[in-house]
């Protein structure tokens, strides 16, 4: 019943009522977006979400187009930087996604939704991953998120699957607070945000 009855009801209250409250930094971000990256604003992209069916994902844009000599845009540590950090630091780029829990293709809680080209990469396993909404926050990344590597993630995210109640839900939302106050595992031990998964 929490699953399929509570959590999206959950879900929908509570972020309209964050789309309400957050409006004034969602404006002000996207206006220091707008005059010290550029348009567009908005990032989006497709992923997959439950039962892999695909959506749009939205976030805030934190990185610059800048590119070589040859035109080729430069990797993600240098297109990262300034004000993009800063919003990313601040956890600030995942505000858009309230629009995506509001609209219903995803829920605050849940594994966080991947790149398509990863999908023919999952094992049997790792494929449960979809079999609910994917989240702005998740067991993965209150366990580690990009600090962790691609199989640990995995395995976190197919036992919350496994096993998620109110309780564990409850939990993930306090952690994630302390989390994002402390800023901590957005980067990975290598790369500015995450390595690719390119498979086992």
């Amino acid at each position: 019943m929490y699953k399929n009855l509570i959590k999206p009801l959950l879900d929908f209250t509570l972020a309209l009522i964050l789309i309400i409250l957050f409006s004034p930094v969602l404006l002000f971000t996207a206006v220091l977006i707008y005059l010290k990256i550029g348009s567009p604003v908005l990032f989006r992209q497709k992923r997959p979400g439950l039962n892999e069916k695909i959506f749009t994902i939205y976030k805030f844009r934190t990185m610059n187009d800048a590119k070589d000599s040859n035109g080729n845009l430069l990797c993600d540590e240098k297109r990262l930087e300034g004000v993009g950090e800063k919003i990313r630091s601040l956890s600030l780029d995942e505000l858009p996604q309230l629009f995506n829990v509001l609209k219903g293709d995803m829920s605050f809680i849940g594994p966080r939704p991947l790149l398509i080209e990863y999908l023919p990469l999952y094992s049997k396993t790792e494929k449960k991953r979809h079999n609910v909404k994917p989240g702005i926050t998740g067991w993965a990344q209150i366990n580690g998120r990009n600090a962790i590597s691609w199989k640990k993630k995995f395995e976190l995210d197919v036992w919350y699957v496994q096993n998620l109640t109110c309780k564990l839900d409850c939990k993930i939302w306090i952690m994630t607070i302390f989390k994002v106050i402390k800023k901590s595992d957005i980067s990975s031990n290598t790369h500015s945000t995450m390595e690719k998964f390119t498979g086992h």
